[in-house]
C-alpha cells in the first residue's frame, strides 16, 4: 500500500471515534492487551508519563517531552488528535514516525490478523497505540510521553506502568462514557494511578480532590498538587505557549519536573522556550499572522472557553472576526454563552462526520445575541474573514480540533 492507501485503510476499516463518535468508543484492555502480548509487551522496553484529563494534556505532554529532549534524553510521544498528518501523533524527539513504518506495521498487522490472531478488529485508538509502543521499541528511546486518548481507566494506553502519572484537571466532557458528575468523571481519570508511582494533579474541584486521594490512598501512590505551586516560581519561567489557560498548565508541568529527579532547571527553561521547535506542537493559541492578527486555537469544551472567552475580548483590536464550529457531543449552548456579542461571526463546520452542520451553529448563535454569515467549509469562512478585515483586526478561529485541523491544511496548501 502508499502512504494514503494505508492512511485511509486505518480510518476506513477501523472504528474512528474522532470521526464518528460514540460508536467507535471501546472501553476496556482486552485487545489493547492480547495486541501487546503479541508483539512482546513493547511498552517494557522504555520508562513512562501517563497523562490524563480533561484539558490541557496535549501542552503538558508536549512541554515535557520538550524539556525531557533538552535534558539530553531520547523521548517519544504519543498524542492525539492530529491537525495535519496522521504520524504528528506519534514523535521521537519531535520527528514524526516515518511513513514507511506506517505502511510497514498496518501491513504486517494485515498479514498477522489474517492468520495468527483471530481477526482482533481492534478501533483506531487501539491500533494506532500499538503502533506508537512498536515505534517506540524498535527505535530504543529512553522515555515516552504518554497521551490519554478518552478517560483513563479504560482508556488502551492504560496497560503501562509509567513512573510518574499527570492528570491535569477535570471537567465537563464525554459525559455519556466518563459520567455526569465530576467526581464520576474524576474516577475515571484516576484510574491511570498505579500502585506506588507518584501522581500529579494539576487543578482540583471539591468534588474532585478527595476522589483522587482516595484512589492515591489505596494505590499507595504519592499525590502532588501543582495548585501548591506558588506564582512566583512560575514567574521565574518564560513559557513559549501563550494562552491564559497555560498558566495552569505551567503549574503542573512544573510540579511535574519535581518528581523527576533527573531534570534540572536549565532543561526546564530551555524546554519551556522551545516547545513548538522541540516537538511540533501546533493550535496552541498560535499566531498565523500580525497584519491583521490571526489567532487559532484548539480549545474546544466549556473548560476552554472559560479562558479562551476572556482572553480574546482581552486583545485590543478595530474589530473582532471570529471563525467558528463545533462538533456534535460537545456543550455547545454554554459555548455560544460565553463568545463576545461585539464580533463579527463566520459559522462553519469541519470536514468531520461529527460536526454541528454550520446553518445550525449560525442558528443557536442567533439565540445568544451572536450575528454573522454561515459558511459550508472553515477554508471559505476563513478567506471570508481575511478579505473582510483591515490590517488592525483581529480574526479568532476555533471551537474545535477539527476546526483548527481544516484550517491548517488549507493555509499549508
Amino acid at each position: 500500500m502508499t502512504y494514503k492507501e494505508t492512511i485511509e485503510y486505518l480510518f476506513n476499516s477501523t472504528p474512528v471515534f474522532e470521526h464518528v463518535g460514540a460508536s467507535a468508543y471501546k472501553p476496556g484492555l482486552q485487545t489493547t492487551e492480547i495486541l501487546d502480548a503479541h508483539y512482546g509487551h513493547p511498552h517494557k522496553n522504555f520508562k513512562t508519563i501517563h497523562i490524563a484529563g480533561t484539558n490541557g494534556k496535549g501542552s503538558v505532554s508536549h512541554s515535557l517531552a520538550s524539556i525531557l529532549q533538552e535534558a539530553g534524553y531520547k523521548v517519544g510521544l504519543y498524542t492525539s488528535p492530529h491537525l495535519i498528518d496522521f504520524r504528528e501523533r506519534i514523535r521521537v524527539n519531535g520527528i514524526p514516525v516515518s511513513e514507511e513504518y506506517v505502511i510497514r506495521f498496518v501491513e504486517d498487522f494485515k498479514l498477522l490478523n489474517s492468520k495468527r490472531i483471530h481477526h482482533l478488529s481492534p478501533s483506531f485508538f487501539e491500533l494506532t497505540t500499538a503502533l506508537a509502543f512498536n515505534y517506540f521499541a524498535e527505535e530504543k528511546i529512553d522515555i515516552a510521553v504518554i497521551e490519554v486518548g478518552l478517560g483513563g481507566r479504560l482508556d488502551c494506553t492504560n496497560i503501562i506502568t509509567p513512573i510518574l502519572s499527570i492528570i491535569t484537571n477535570i471537567s465537563f466532557d464525554h459525559t455519556q462514557f466518563l459520567g455526569n458528575t465530576l467526581a464520576q468523571i474524576a474516577s475515571e481519570k484516576a484510574g491511570i494511578i498505579k500502585h506506588q508511582v507518584p501522581v500529579v494533579i494539576g487543578e482540583t474541584t471539591k468534588e474532585t480532590r478527595p476522589v483522587f486521594e482516595n484512589k492515591a490512598k489505596e494505590m499507595d501512590a504519592p499525590i502532588f498538587f501543582a495548585e501548591e505551586i506558588d506564582k512566583s516560581e512560575c514567574d521565574q519561567y518564560e513559557f513559549e505557549l501563550k494562552g491564559s489557560y497555560q498558566k495552569k498548565n505551567l503549574r503542573t508541568i512544573l510540579c511535574a519536573t519535581k518528581r523527576l529527579p533527573f531534570i534540572h532547571p536549565e532543561h526546564i527553561q530551555k524546554g519551556l522556550t522551545n516547545v513548538c521547535k522541540n516537538t511540533g506542537l501546533m493550535g496552541r493559541w498560535q499566531t498565523l499572522s500580525t497584519h491583521p492578527l490571526i489567532i487559532c486555537d484548539t480549545g474546544h469544551n466549556v473548560g476552554g472557553w472559560k479562558y479562551l472567552a476572556p482572553q480574546i475580548s482581552s486583545v485590543p483590536c478595530d474589530r473582532l472576526h471570529i471563525v467558528f464550529g463545533m462538533v456534535d457531543d460537545k456543550d455547545i449552548r454554554n459555548v455560544l454563552s460565553m463568545l463576545p456579542k461585539n464580533a463579527v461571526y463566520y459559522f462553519t463546520q469541519a470536514n468531520n462526520h461529527r460536526a454541528i452542520p454550520a446553518q445550525q451553529v449560525g442558528e443557536l448563535a442567533k439565540e445568544y445575541g451572536l450575528s454573522g454569515n454561515t459558511y459550508p467549509t472553515v477554508a471559505q469562512a476563513y478567506e471570508e474573514a481575511k478579505s473582510s478585515a483591515s490590517e488592525n483586526d483581529f480574526i479568532f478561529i476555533g471551537g474545535s480540533s477539527y476546526i483548527v485541523a481544516d484550517l491548517l491544511c488549507h493555509i499549508s496548501k
